[in-house]
């Protein structure tokens, strides 16, 4: 048997590769699939079908486009109105090599969650491996938030029926396979440690310790955002991503070329890091930097417009690509060839954020200076401990706070790390906000530094 797992780094999406003799399966692959096609090649197997766990919000799911390339058969749960692949039942078997794949209905996270129970017929028929999707997690469970808080009890009450009564029974010995690992918005805190059987999560997993009771009050006493573009792979994932073929392959172009897209409404988006941006950058760009594009990009940027990029090297192209597109950001139509040297060479304007370390940001508010700490962190960073007198405003939802910031004040902003920071500093900056600076280290300097932060 082989099992191998993809990870998708920046939205902690993992995918699996499982094969037997001369054939294989694929479960949860993300759109640039030919990490697949290529193991399947390297081992001498074809893929035969591919098993989605859920629709999935955080990105774009790659079965069409696997099934595109290899004529694999698309297989998900029921209760929603696909339009592709095959809807299939609880207790459904599938079998491949010398492998049996039984489906689970474990609904929870969504209605029609499936989890995979795998046995290798060559050891017997009991269960050796569970792909659970977003129902159980390492060291977590799936978040149970995305039917709004009228539905949450019923999800909540679902999760723990599923984990408790169909996934832990599967064995303590069962190989724990789910669809994200840690940094994924699918969990609240999912462990760091990457590999995990069922029963060391009976055991080590502090979700699973509370009684159903408890479960069910945990979960909806959670804090999770919503960002702006699950809406949109919800969509997307339902009725079937465009087929891309390949990876968008995006020009490069000098500066008056760049110029010139930008006057035709191309959005630009600048994926070097806070400090570098703060430093110089084109007028109205979005600061993201590039290992953070998964994850804040969703938030803000339009699909309606064309995409530039800058980039720190040349090197990060086909990341940012990656990136973008299993997001479904897909008209990636050049980026700035040279970088922003050639910009200030020609010379072009340029544009800076002001950039305060959190001693002199400590300095300013000690002698009482006119300025506004806006912490744009989530709210369970924020109740955690923030600055005194900052003004809590999370990222995603900037747009509909703007008249909450004052504009006849400097405006510091601060998050965990200076990341997020400086692109609600670009946002700002493009909303006609002049003195904005970006706190470099954001909260993890300021608390390193050993200055106090409040609860209140």
């Amino acid at each position: 048997m082989i099992l191998e797992t993809i990870k998708s780094e920046g939205l902690a999406h993992l995918s699996y590769f499982v094969g037997s003799i001369n054939e294989a399966i694929v479960v949860d692959p993300r759109r640039d699939c030919q990490v697949y096609i290529d193991i399947a090649q390297r081992k001498g197997m074809a893929i035969k079908n591919i098993f989605e766990t859920h629709r999935n919000e955080d990105y774009v799911i790659g079965s069409l486009e696997l099934a595109h390339i290899t004529g694999a058969k698309i297989y998900h749960g029921s209760g929603l109105a696909f339009k592709y692949g095959e809807t299939m039942e609880e207790g459904q078997e599938f079998y491949f090599g010398k492998l049996k794949l039984a489906a689970i209905h474990t609904p929870g996270h969504t209605d029609e969650s499936m989890s995979y129970a795998l046995a290798d017929l060559d050891a017997g028929e009991e269960p050796v491996v569970a792909f659970t999707g977003d129902a159980l997690f390492i060291g977590d469970v799936g978040r149970t938030d995305l039917y709004g808080p009228k539905e949450a009890p019923r999800m909540a009450e679902n999760l723990y029926n599923s984990i408790f009564k169909k996934i832990l029974p599967l064995g303590d010995g069962v190989i724990l396979c789910p669809a994200h690992g840690a940094g994924s918005v699918c969990g609240g805190a999912i462990s760091e440690r990457e590999q995990s059987t069922l029963g060391l999560e009976r055991v080590l997993n502090p979700i699973l310790q509370k009684k159903k009771e408890e479960f069910i009050e945990f979960k909806l006493s959670e804090h999770h955002e919503r960002p702006n573009y699950f809406r949109r792979m919800e969509q997307y994932n339902m009725e079937g991503p465009p087929i891309l073929g390949h990876l968008p392959n995006p020009n490069p172009l000098l500066p008056a070329e760049f110029q010139e897209r930008m006057d035709l409404g191309a959005v630009v988006v600048d994926t070097r890091t806070a400090p570098a941006f703060g430093g110089a950058h084109i007028k109205g760009s979005y600061s993201i930097w590039l290992n953070r594009l998964p994850l804040y990009t969703g938030w803000i940027l339009p699909y309606d417009k064309p995409m530039l990029l800058v980039l720190e090297d040349i090197g990060n192209l086909e990341t940012a690509v990656r990136y973008l597109i299993r997001l479904g950001y897909d008209r990636i139509v050049g980026y700035l060839y040279d970088g922003i040297e050639a910009w200030y060479k020609k010379p072009f304007p340029l544009d800076h954020l002001g950039l305060l370390t959190v001693q002199e940001l400590k300095e300013r508010l000690d002698r009482g200076d006119e300025l506004m700490v806006l912490d744009v962190r989530e709210k369970d960073r924020w109740l955690d401990g923030h600055i005194k007198g900052a003004l809590h405003i999370y990222a995603g939802h900037l747009g509909q706070h703007l008249d909450e910031i004052p504009e006849d004040r400097p405006i510091v902003v601060t998050c965990k790390a200076g990341n997020h920071a400086s692109l609600v500093a670009s946002i700002l900056r493009r909303e006609g906000y002049r003195e904005i600076y970006n706190l470099l280290g954001g909260m993890t300097a300021w608390q390193n530094a050993g200055y106090t932060v409040t609860k209140q």
